[in-house]
């Protein structure tokens, strides 16, 4: 996995079995690569590069990736490779995600699967989320998961199917005002702590036209580019209330998207980290939030494009279009073998 938060390559070695129709797992080993500063900083600015620019980094991120799982060769049967995400405009037809597949497969010599949200763009879907099919199968004892990456979403899973969806902005915000003090995160929400929510700054975070629109719907980092980083980064207002205004803002919208939440809430993703922006979850929401284990918190997305990759080569769905917005239910992903 590699998310719109930029931390890194996560990488988890996951052992998944199926006994009787029920699907268990174990995380054998799990780390996270930071990026060299030069493939970081191409990652975040070949969205206004040349197409040239894009093709050269598709190659050369997906040597990284394959370079990352080549410790892995003979252990590994398989390898899911999310790719990093550039473009995402499922209205336009079109999810871009670089780090070439065939290149992560000759590198690493373990078959590679990749390109897994296309399918269902195709189909008239948002591509996203596809977490929620890994969270039915993986921890049927939650109703209700919250991750906070580089971008918050949620899904509900209810007697009458699931709702998933993109709910706001989450890490992507966090990380661009820490590093406005040379921070490349706000450790345990400590800056934001100090701070005072900016009313003004807040009111128009949650204004934003997305907020309105009904589910199905998905983020890409074009609208954090366009939408949410104009108004966060006027300083005239103290970097600190501007942490502390996001921090509420992000807990405000997840609290609204888990009004319908049956039982306790399982939250992931670097965000869970974030002592204050749970504070301030526990608070606003009217259920209980769990956070597990930290191997968990870190590598459930990991884990659960594991289970995709799995589900593609056994021909079985891997996309939900009750989640999605798509024409029918998919099996998405591209396969690349090392021979």
């Amino acid at each position: 996995m590699s998310g719109s938060s930029l931390d890194g390559l996560d990488v988890a070695l996951c052992i998944l079995t199926l006994q009787r129709g029920k699907w268990s797992y174990r995380i054998e080993e799990a780390r996270t690569i930071p990026y060299p500063a030069i493939l970081r900083e191409r990652l975040l600015t070949v969205m206004s590069g040349s197409a040239w620019e894009l093709a050269q980094l598709d190659a050369e991120l997906g040597r990284f990736i394959g370079n990352a799982c080549k410790r892995y060769s003979g252990r590994a049967e398989l390898i899911a490779s999310h790719g990093h995400t550039i473009f995402h405009q499922p209205d336009k037809g079109f999810t871009t995600q670089v780090g070439s597949g065939a290149m992560v497969a000759t590198t690493s010599a373990i078959t590679t699967v990749c390109d897994i949200r296309s399918t269902d763009v195709a189909l008239g879907g948002q591509g996203a989320p596809l977490v929620p099919l890994g969270e039915q199968l993986l921890f049927p004892e939650y109703n209700a998961f919250v991750n906070i990456g580089g971008i918050c979403n949620v899904s509900l899973h209810g007697p009458k199917g699931i709702v998933g969806y993109d709910v706001c902005i989450g890490n992507q915000a966090l990380n661009f005002l820490a590093n406005e003090m040379g921070e490349a995160y706000d450790a345990k929400g400590a800056l934001a702590r100090s701070g005072s929510v900016h009313e003004p700054l807040l009111a128009a975070l949650n204004a934003l036209p997305f907020h309105r629109q009904k589910p199905p719907r998905s983020l890409g980092r074009e609208w954090f580019d366009a939408e949410v980083r104009p108004l966060i980064a006027n300083k005239r207002i103290p970097l600190h209330d501007r942490l502390r205004t996001v921090v509420e803002h992000i807990a405000q919208q997840l609290a609204k998207a888990l009004l319908k939440a049956n039982g306790p809430v399982l939250v992931t993703g670097g965000g869970a980290h974030n002592r204050f922006l749970m504070e301030r979850l526990r608070k606003l929401a009217h259920t209980p939030i769990e956070v597990p284990d930290q191997r968990t918190v870190d590598y459930k997305e990991a884990l659960v494009f594991a289970l995709l990759g799995v589900l593609r080569m056994r021909g079985e769905v891997n996309a939900l279009a009750c989640v999605t917005g798509a024409k029918r239910d998919s099996v998405g992903g591209a396969v690349h073998h090392p021979n």
